[in-house]
């Protein structure tokens, strides 16, 4: 088996094919103009709802498989949205990932989606020499969850943000990875 073959796998499956494409798409408009647009994140829920009713068993497995993995991805990324820490159209990604991966799988990806979302943070704040002001921040929200009477966090002017992020390129890389690591066990 050569090198290419997981790749080669995970491209000609109608699946993860047509995932990988959309999740490339996101992160190359999300880097460009700082958003993921609807159209992109509806047609994908539409092609993975579409692809669980038809390559399942039973066409209402398929279906709960999809619906089960876009709840998940769509309620563990609805509260970051809500702190106004991630943007609507990375909540609406990753329940897209959801549609196709199931539930099981999406909380796999999102771990490595996480993974590659700290490193991303990190590269950047190292980049633009803001790595103090992410680590204040970090040990300011971990007091404010931990300790007990600690009013929750918010970045203000003392602990501002390190600003606006293309998170769609870590979804895109996370899920990707995820994928092909998947592809190899």
């Amino acid at each position: 088996m050569n090198s290419e073959s997981p790749w080669l796998a995970l491209l000609l499956n109608p699946g993860t094919g047509v995932l990988i494409a959309l999740l490339l798409a996101a992160a190359w408009i999300d880097w460009r103009t700082m958003r993921i647009p609807n159209w992109l994140t509806v047609a994908g829920m539409c092609w993975g709802l579409l692809w669980n009713a038809v390559s399942a068993p039973t066409v209402m497995e398929g279906v709960l498989t999809a619906v089960g993995g876009l709840a998940l991805g769509l309620g563990l990324f609805l509260p970051l949205w809500l702190l106004r820490v991630m943007g609507a159209g990375d909540v609406k990604l990753m329940a897209m990932v959801g549609a196709f991966l199931g539930a099981l799988a999406t909380f796999k990806a999102i771990v490595f989606v996480g993974l590659a979302g700290g490193i991303v943070v990190l590269a950047y704040a190292v980049a633009n020499g803001s790595a103090g002001r992410l680590a204040r921040n970090v040990r300011d929200l971990v007091y404010s969850a931990a300790l007990p009477g600690v009013p929750a966090w918010r970045p203000s002017e003392a602990t501002p943000s390190l600003g606006r992020l293309p998170y769609g390129v870590s979804i895109a890389a996370g899920t990707i990875a995820y994928l092909l690591l998947r592809q190899l066990g």
